[in-house]
């Protein structure tokens, strides 16, 4: 990047304006998942990466230039859509749009390989977690830099030859780390397909310049003590936690998930971190079923506005179909492993609190952490009619990001909760349409309001996440209360 002056890194809020984010565009390394270890790289299925590109993740860049960095992008419209190569969107290319608002991963890489010591090194790192030969080795050393950063992330050392497995998962930038306030908490993943991309970040946040006036703000987990003597490799005794399980809800309070990605063990060390840090006052743990089906908490609720939360009501009591006299409820054992289970912690070490369902916490969100007026409010995955809400849950109806409050970021596919937004009065947009009254000056970002832009989602939607998985916030505009 030929611009090194430090960011500014702040984020106090889920829905606070959107300034600047990491992304990863699609790789050619997505390109060649194979049926067989599509599970083992965490895909539900192979994609079609030129589709994915051009139909989908293109618009999203797009879009985000426009609410981010303007300038980048305005009057060029045409151009960069007539133009087949691509130049614009691919990180390597000398034509490609370099904003310093919505930052390529990729050419942070790159940045940071240019320098000899830290090649060598992380190279190294890389080389000795894939098993290569030391020849190799040496060969990736004396690799230009922005071609190894290429190699690196999609494991291919030309078109034709594959040195490593890919690293399909780094488009979604949010789990390899988090900014919480104005420091950067970085992941541990739960499975080894993701140990590369934690690798990557530590070395992009600990030496790229863009981060130097960071680094006594940048927190890392750690294992448990002794941990290599202790028997077992359950998932439960296993020290993790990804970016999709951490919500900054307010200054002042980080909610944390355990779930499939997020161990208890992990959420303890955070919370220590934290607290230690003076980071924030307090931290929620929501404790979500461990089924590959939620994942994140991310995947089971998101943030719409101060007041208004989207989430799957199945989770929660509102999903509960049966009366309250029915036999079945004699059975529920809410302490039960695959129960919802929310406590909150206090760094003054008061008694924690405890919160029967989720409704109830993003209800307390609403009023005590964001002074609002009213009472939250719940738009249900499906409009929490079955089979639609666990359908359009699993291809992230929950999953949305905020550019800004009421201005989110949805896949179209998912037409009953699409209902249940407007029934609360939400305008919905297709993202091309918008782009071209962008372009023509018909409507401008900011004039926009309660507002579901749909994105098209054929293959992103394979790959499990949704636009706040896509995305690593580095810096949203305050959230000023209604009670200021």
């Amino acid at each position: 990047m030929s611009n090194t002056s430090p960011f500014h890194i702040n984020v106090n809020s889920e829905i606070g304006t959107l300034r600047t984010l990491l992304v990863h565009s699609p790789d050619s390394g997505l390109g060649k998942v194979v049926p067989s270890k599509a599970q083992d790289w965490l895909f539900e299925d192979i994609v079609h990466l030129d589709t994915m590109r051009r139909q989908e993740y293109d618009y999203y860049i797009k879009l985000l230039l426009y609410f981010l960095d303007e300038t980048k992008i305005k009057g060029k419209l045409s151009v960069i859509d007539q133009d087949s190569t691509r130049a614009f969107f691919i990180p390597e290319s000398e034509h490609f749009h370099n904003s310093l608002k919505v930052v390529e991963i990729q050419n942070l890489l790159a940045d940071v390989l240019a320098d000899d010591s830290i090649r060598k090194k992380l190279t190294a790192s890389v080389c000795a977690i894939e098993n290569c030969t030391y020849r190799l080795q040496q060969q990736l050393i004396d690799t230009p830099a922005a071609e190894l950063a290429k190699i690196l992330i999609s494991g291919a050392l030309n078109k034709q030859e594959m040195i490593f497995a890919p690293i399909p998962n780094l488009i979604f930038s949010r789990d390899v780390g988090i900014a919480i306030n104005d420091y950067i908490l970085i992941n541990k993943p739960a499975k080894k397909a993701r140990s590369r991309e934690t690798l990557i970040a530590r070395y992009i946040f600990f030496n790229h310049p863009l981060f130097n006036s960071y680094h006594n703000h940048i927190l890392e987990i750690p294992e448990t003590i002794q941990h290599f003597l202790r028997p077992g490799e359950d998932e439960e005794g296993k020290t993790t936690i990804e970016g999709g399980d951490v919500m900054v809800v307010s200054a002042s309070h980080v909610v944390i998930g355990c779930s499939e990605r997020t161990s208890i063990s992990g959420a303890n060390e955070a919370i220590k971190l934290l607290f230690q840090h003076k980071v924030v006052e307090k931290v929620t743990i929501v404790k979500i079923p461990h089924k590959r089906d939620y994942m994140h908490i991310d995947t089971v609720f998101t943030q719409i506005k101060r007041d208004l939360w989207v989430l799957l009501g199945a989770i929660s009591t509102a999903g509960v179909h049966h009366e309250a006299d029915e036999p079945i409820n004699w059975f529920t054992d809410k302490k039960h492993k695959h129960a919802l289970e929310i406590v909150q912690f206090h760094r003054n070490g008061n008694t924690p609190d405890t919160f029967d369902t989720l409704e109830a916490l993003l209800n307390d969100i609403t009023i005590n952490d964001l002074k609002s007026k009213a009472p939250a409010q719940f738009i249900y995955s499906g409009n929490n009619v079955f089979p639609f809400d666990s359908r359009e849950q699993w291809t992230d109806s929950c999953n949305l990001l905020a550019l800004r409050e009421g201005v989110v970021l949805g896949y179209d596919r998912n037409d009953k909760t699409i209902e249940a937004f407007k029934a609360k009065g939400f305008k919905t947009i297709k993202v091309a349409e918008l782009l071209q009254k962008f372009e023509a000056d018909e409507l401008k970002p900011h004039e926009l309001t309660d507002t579901l832009i749909l994105m098209p989602s054929a293959e992103l939607s394979r790959a499990r996440g949704g636009f706040h998985c896509m995305s690593l916030p580095l810096l949203r505009d305050g959230l000023i209360t209604t009670g200021d």
